[in-house]
């Protein structure tokens, strides 16, 4: 059994606990990763596009939790979320 698979079963069996708890942590990781991008200035089309990124993908997630989406989905937008926010923080702080 993978990783992924392990963290999917365990996402799916317990899907409402982990609702709230994601959309907390995404969301305040995605802040982060916004305040670091705007820390660093928008002067150019590279900052721009991260921000967008951020923002899009932040929200992509909460939009799929309300649309109540499959979990598969949710999950598969939670890793890409959080991998790329957090990609963004380690960018940008250093």
């Amino acid at each position: 059994m993978t990783l992924y698979t392990q963290y999917y079963n365990e996402f799916k069996d317990k899907y409402t606990m982990y609702i709230p708890l994601t959309i907390i942590l995404q969301s305040c990781i995605g802040g982060v990763a916004a305040m670091y991008i705007l820390m660093n200035g928008l002067d150019t089309i590279s900052g721009l596009i991260q921000l967008f990124l951020c923002v899009i993908f932040t929200s992509f997630y909460n939009a799929a939790i309300l649309a109540q989406l499959r979990e598969k989905w949710v999950f598969n937008l939670l890793i890409i979320s959080l991998v790329l926010n957090v990609f963004f923080i380690v960018f940008n702080a250093v």
